[in-house]
């Protein structure tokens, strides 16, 4: 059986202008580290241009299930986000991933989050790719 929770913070979001969603998978809350087909915890941030915030987690838990359904559980838990970045991904689940309309990316070397984050920003400061523009509207 797989299981899927998610937590989310309340209030505070005016949730003005381009933004997206976007999922680490982390082991540590602090770095992406994590493969995305072990991944149980993926934190979910909101970014835009000027702000941007932690607003949840994404629990899955594996408890028995072939890699297939693995895979369908963390895509679907994941169905509002962007972009996912991960550690490490197998070709199948980023096919999975792209099947949704989200884009996975592999972190460099156990990238801080926080660093992921401000260069994301700086990106759509500027003049983000065609790509990135569609995220930002979905």
């Amino acid at each position: 059986m797989i299981r899927t929770r998610r937590l989310e913070l309340v209030g505070g979001n005016s949730r003005k202008g381009l933004r997206m969603k976007v999922a680490f998978a982390s082991t540590d809350k602090v770095h992406v580290d994590e493969h995305f087909g072990q991944a149980e915890e993926f934190y979910i941030w909101e970014i835009g241009p000027e702000v941007a915030e932690f607003t949840g987690v994404v629990q899955v838990k594996a408890e028995d299930g072939d890699i297939d359904d693995k895979i369908e559980a963390r895509t679907s838990a994941l169905a509002d986000c962007a972009l996912v970045y991960v550690g490490q991904i197998g070709g199948p689940a980023a096919a999975r991933l792209v099947a949704k309309k989200i884009h996975p990316l592999k972190s460099k070397e156990q990238e801080p989050i926080a660093d992921v984050v401000a260069k994301l920003q700086e990106v759509m400061q500027g003049n983000p790719p065609p790509w990135m523009r569609k995220a930002m509207q979905k």
